[in-house]
């Protein structure tokens, strides 16, 4: 069975379980590595978040009242469905959002085990019992928040999407889905037929693309309690404060600018095996990509030598025709935002020791060498192919240089003495940290989450983070009888 015919959903969005066209009317879905059109997606507008969110706060309240085993059941089910049409999906994925198929197969290994790890959250524990002064039992509960509002971006939208849209769901709520307009089949309509397969009942998950309008229609939307988003923090910040204006919790995974500290006691081929994966996969385009390659002043010269040797030798181009190690960068305003990064920064002083050059959207990998720490390639989330190199003295420099960013995302620390590496990074604030490993990984059991610009913390993965994220707590007591008051 094909689940992806364009037949179905071809400009249209989807809202209380029908494919209809939207308000906003249809964009192409354009393939990054040709420029062939793939599907004309629809689009909504402010009128369509209304009646999507209007149906979805009715289909919740029967959704919640469900068994937690007919909840879990759905989510088991769309688990095994990622899998059974991971070669469909995964195609998509790669012209899509030109991901290489490496990282289209682990998307959807991430994917279906966001679906088993949420099936767990039905019988989870659901509050607990207090203490009280008064002859009552006096409860601590954990409710739906009602209906989730989720807004994923372009660079991994199947696990940015279903990592905030598989647990709300399980936990009993309702959702409405904004993905990127670039990639709405991959980050939406795969999810929406996932799920309607699974036997979601209709109105649970209402797909909603569109822009910023679409976004800030979310985000106001009184019958939207949560926004997910997943996202620049320059739009995050956006995010937050809008919600906050409206009194409604915004959980915000935004940039990084993730440091790879190699020590004096670290295997230089080693740590260049692990930083050209931390760097180059999936063009950079990923917010734990290492920027910022941190290595002792004693390694500096061979690591530079050997990153940029391995940089020279990866094969760039279009992942759908054959094998290569890097793919297209999203559009245009992507490529020239991160050629002008490079530009700037040998223009600064920087040495470019690989790359700097593009062909259409393929930008090669780029290796520079010691760029000045006020550059905006070392300093700031490039979202592109870009390995900036530094050495430091002593591990009190290496800490400073690490922490001397306005993100906390993920961190990566390669050296011969693991536990050194552990106590390093007590001192370094992040979110994430990998001891002996490079900083993108991602686990659907595991707490994912930034600090300062990088985000509001880990709110998804994992029981505790995903029922914080996407329940309200209500104390409840209950007493034999009546109680007795003065007056």
């Amino acid at each position: 069975m094909t689940l992806l015919d364009p037949q179905d959903f071809a400009g249209r969005i989807h809202v209380d379980g029908a494919w209809v066209p939207g308000g906003g009317g249809s964009t192409p879905s354009v393939e990054p590595a040709t420029g062939e059109t793939l599907v004309e997606v629809g689009m909504a507008d402010a009128a369509d978040v209304a009646r999507a969110a209007e149906g979805a706060a009715k289909a919740q309240r029967d959704w919640a009242a469900l068994p937690h085993s007919a909840r879990a059941a759905v989510l088991r089910r769309a688990g095994a469905l990622w899998e059974e049409h991971a070669e469909e999906i995964s195609g998509w994925n790669v012209r899509e959002v030109g991901a290489v198929p490496p990282l289209a197969g682990f998307a959807l290994h991430v994917t279906a085990a966001e679906c088993y790890e949420a099936a767990a959250l039905p019988s989870a524990a659901s509050g607990s019992v207090l203490t009280s002064e008064e002859p009552r039992l006096s409860l601590a509960q954990r409710v739906p928040v009602g209906v989730v509002g989720v807004i994923s971006p372009f660079n991994v939208p199947l696990i940015l999407g279903i990592r905030a849209v598989a647990p709300a769901l399980a936990l009993g709520n309702a959702v409405l889905l904004k993905p990127d307009p670039r990639t709405v089949v991959t980050g939406g309509v795969t999810m929406v037929r996932i799920f309607e397969e699974a036997g979601l009942p209709p109105g649970l998950l209402q797909l909603v693309p569109g822009g910023g309008d679409v976004g800030q229609a979310l985000v106001t939307e009184p019958r939207v309690r949560v926004i997910a988003f997943t996202g620049s923090t320059r739009a995050g910040r956006s995010v937050g404060e809008l919600a906050g204006k409206h009194l409604k919790r915004a959980h915000l995974e935004l940039g990084g600018n993730s440091a790879f500290l190699v020590r004096h006691d670290a295997d230089v081929d080693e740590a260049v095996n692990l930083a050209t994966w931390g760097a180059f996969l999936h063009q950079g385009q990923i917010c734990m990509t290492v920027g910022r390659h941190l290595v002792h002043e004693s390694l500096y010269a061979s690591y530079v030598e050997k990153l940029a040797a391995k940089a020279e030798s990866m094969h760039v181009g279009d992942p759908a025709a054959g094998q290569v190690h890097l793919g297209p960068l999203i559009d245009e305003t992507q490529r020239d935002r991160v050629h002008g990064l490079v530009e700037d920064a040998v223009a600064k002083g920087a040495e470019l020791r690989a790359g700097g050059t593009y062909e259409g959207l393929f930008y090669r990998p780029t290796v520079l060498a010691n760029p000045p720490r006020d550059a905006a390639a070392y300093c700031d989330e490039v979202f592109g192919p870009v390995a900036s190199v530094v050495p430091f003295r002593d591990d009190d420099e290496a800490v400073q240089l690490a922490a001397d960013t306005e993100y906390g995302l993920s961190l990566g620390i390669v050296t011969a003495d693991a536990m050194a590496g552990y106590e390093l990074a007590q001192r370094i604030p992040t979110g994430i940290v990998h001891i002996n490993d490079q900083t993108v990984n991602d686990e659907a059991n595991a707490p994912f989450g930034g600090v300062g610009s990088s985000g509001t913390g880990s709110r998804h993965g994992g029981v505790e983070a995903n029922v914080e994220a996407f329940t309200e707590t209500r104390w409840v007591t209950m007493r034999r009888r009546p109680g007795s008051y003065p007056f």
